[in-house]
């Protein structure tokens, strides 16, 4: 695999596809390749196809790759909808089926990790191999740390007694779903101020946090109707656990952990995706919840790698 280069930094002009009458914006790049299932490149909450600018121009010399802005973030629209995972998993796999035209390996950052797990489980015929990255998502046993969640520890009360930090939690999430709160909250989180502090805690290398990137996260929070599709991610119920996800899956996994990660115990996570499949490969990495824009040629060569090895 190429290093990344300077140029990597400028994302690769997009188009748009129609989708349930909605524009969704996405990126190609590279030529499709014979023997090799072209790469579908999935965000986290709040960022877009411009978080993955640097694997894009990295992964393209050897596949072609498509990064997609899910509905309600990005470039793409934002109607007033019920954001769930359930949405995002037929948006993937329609995209899949009449942009792409065939199987694809989905690689996925958080909750956008969480969105290729539901495709790969339950569209079978979308994925030829699956790629999560620090991938967000309930476990039946347990409340894991989901994004939304996190973000909500952005502006909680500091850790209390456990009997006050329960009260504080609930009463919390109750100010939160009124709809006063809820648009305050949204002005605050949406500030640029904000969003680089947000990101100083969840990188580890903090030169990657740039401008740029503070930037492409805060511009479509700006956008008519992003609020509401903040409200509605934070409201909408939790989708199917993984592990009843995994219990479904067929296709090969790569899990690839930044484990520097405050938003979730990478190793502890680990276990638990190993114990319902047990035939994932893994790697460890020296980086925060983003591996894929803090490390990027790691992780370029560690998925190209992986991909080449299961389709041999």
């Amino acid at each position: 695999m190429q290093a990344t280069t300077a140029a990597s930094t400028t994302p690769i002009p997009g188009k748009y596809w129609q989708w349930r009458g909605h524009n969704i914006y996405y990126v190609r790049a590279g030529e499709k390749q014979a023997q090799r299932p072209p790469l579908l490149l999935v965000h986290g909450f709040g960022a877009s196809t411009d978080h993955w600018r640097k694997n894009i121009t990295g992964l393209s010399q050897d596949f072609e790759v498509f990064a997609i802005d899910l509905l309600g973030f990005g470039r793409s629209a934002k109607p007033k909808l019920q954001y769930s995972a359930d949405l995002w998993r037929d948006q993937l796999h329609d995209f899949i089926s009449e942009v792409i035209g065939q199987k694809a390996v989905l690689a996925g950052n958080s909750l956008g990790g969480y969105a290729s797990l539901c495709v790969a489980a339950q569209r079978l015929d979308s994925a030829a191999g699956l790629v999560l990255l620090n991938s967000a998502g309930p476990f039946s046993e347990s409340q894991a740390t989901s994004e939304p969640e996190a973000l909500q520890s952005e502006v909680q009360a500091p850790k209390q007694p456990a009997s006050l930090q329960k009260l504080l939690g609930d009463s919390t999430k109750w100010i939160f779903q009124q709809p006063l709160a809820q648009s305050l909250l949204f002005q605050y989180v949406r500030q640029r101020w904000v969003i680089r502090q947000t990101l100083e805690k969840v990188y580890l290398d903090k030169s990657a946090i740039t401008d740029q990137l503070v930037e492409e996260i805060s511009r479509p929070a700006y956008d008519p109707g992003a609020m509401e599709v903040f409200v509605s991610v934070f409201s909408t119920p939790q989708g199917e656990k993984v592990d009843v996800l995994l219990k479904q899956l067929t296709c090969p996994l790569l899990m690839l952990w930044g484990e520097a990660d405050p938003w979730m115990n990478a190793r502890e996570r680990s276990q638990k995706f190993r114990q319902y499949y047990p035939e994932l490969r893994e790697h460890f990495l020296t980086a925060g919840h983003c591996p894929h824009d803090e490390i990027p040629d790691r992780v370029n060569q560690l998925l190209g790698d992986w991909v080449l090895s299961i389709t041999k």
